[in-house]
């Protein structure tokens, strides 16, 4: 049994603030937080640490960005709000982003430790940078930049 996550903890302290300051949109938006963290810390049977965390996070990020371009494109004002208000509660959590030289030179060090050649070498170096990037960089971006170096 891992140690439990002080992310989840640092959530968990969270909500009780905001349930004591009667901040209900905080706390509706945390509490889905916590749902998520639960739902699969209940599949997984383990407790999840502050990486796992993490993963949680970008990707329920990656689920209102997602959201967002649909109601846009809908014409629901009061639903892109709703998400974007949820999208930057949920941002808080997450580690400052990487700038793209970060980027760059994260992928670079990953290829040179797995000593990359070719595209089929890309599964290597994406385990290697996922846990180092998860929350910070847009892995779909990372994937993209590996792709390049290797092609």
């Amino acid at each position: 049994m891992s140690a439990p996550s002080s992310l989840k903890d640092q959530i968990q302290a969270d909500m009780k603030s905001a349930m004591r300051a009667g901040d209900k949109e905080n706390l509706a938006t945390i509490r889905l937080i916590l749902a998520a963290i639960k739902q699969v810390e209940v599949d997984t049977r383990k407790e999840l640490s502050d990486a796992d965390v993490i993963g949680i996070l970008d990707k329920m990020v990656k689920q209102r960005r997602e959201s967002i371009d649909q109601f846009e494109q809908a014409g629901r004002q009061d639903l892109v709000d709703k998400e974007k208000s949820e999208l930057e509660i949920i941002s808080e959590y997450l580690p400052a982003p990487m700038s793209e030289t970060e980027i760059v030179a994260a992928v670079e060090k990953a290829l040179q430790e797995t000593s990359a050649s070719s595209m089929k070498d890309m599964g290597a170096v994406m385990a290697l940078l996922k846990p180092q990037l998860q929350g910070c960089a847009d892995m779909g971006k990372v994937s993209q930049l590996v792709k390049s170096k290797l092609s």
